[in-house]
């Protein structure tokens, strides 16, 4: 059954999969990178609870049944509706709106991960490496063939934090306002980006990477409002 006729009032809501991702020290950024991803420098990030993937469509549907939000524009189109395809077209606000949502649901304090969190977990403990697993990608990752839309989330290999997904199949929100200069004068601990701004940072590469997957310290952002075929998000929440 299709998530766009799929009746999430009888079954059981099950929080997103989460996976504990240690605080810890990090070098942020990339010499070799855009000039947004200069200069290299320590970070400092608390331990989160991250989804393990980002979120689904069955996962979202849960949030528009309780209407709080319109449905994304390609909720209905047959080649995004798979229930285990990561949701897409979702603006910031309703992405921040869903982690609202979680927490009144399922308690705790949920959000978007930052900029700082994601690159962390993305690397999942390896410095300097071009993917979240190392040097290359594992075989079969990414589908070989040409795609028009996102695969099934959750399939893929974990990188060693034990996240699925990092950095290939949507790009994914984040907390934090974008600058480009934003490492220049950056907190050492806990960063949070810019205090203000026009876009929101957003983090990975996508279905549309064509083969070419961006690295982990690779920064992108979005107006807010912005609604996307290959922008999706995961979520964290916070270890009290």
């Amino acid at each position: 059954m299709s998530v766009a006729t799929l009746s999430v009032g009888s079954a059981s809501m099950n929080a997103p999969p989460l996976v504990f991702v240690p605080g810890g020290r990090f070098r942020m950024g990339s010499d070799d990178g855009r000039l947004d991803e200069w200069p290299v420098h320590d970070a400092q990030v608390r331990p989160v609870r991250m989804g393990r993937e980002p979120i689904s469509n069955l996962e979202y549907a849960w949030f528009l049944a309780s209407g709080r939000v319109p449905a994304p524009p390609w909720w209905k189109d047959p080649g995004f509706w798979d229930p285990e395809q990561p949701v897409v077209g979702v603006t910031w606000f309703e992405a921040m709106s869903y982690c609202t949502w979680l927490g009144e649901a399922l308690g705790g304090r949920w959000r978007l991960p930052t900029e700082a969190e994601w690159e962390r977990a993305a690397r999942g403990g390896l410095e300097g490496q071009p993917t979240p697993w190392g040097a290359v990608m594992p075989s079969g990752e990414v589908p070989e063939q040409p795609v028009s839309g996102p695969w099934a989330a959750g399939r893929g290999t974990p990188n060693g934090f034990g996240l699925l997904d990092m950095g290939t199949i949507v790009h994914e929100w984040c907390f934090d306002w974008y600058a480009a200069d934003a490492y220049r004068a950056t907190r050492r601990y806990d960063p949070r980006g810019a205090e203000t701004g026009e876009h929101r940072a957003s983090r990975g590469g996508s279905w549309r990477s064509a083969g070419s997957y961006p690295p982990p310290s690779a920064r992108f952002s979005q107006p807010p409002h912005a609604r996307r075929a290959d922008y999706g998000f995961r979520v964290v929440r916070e270890v009290p």
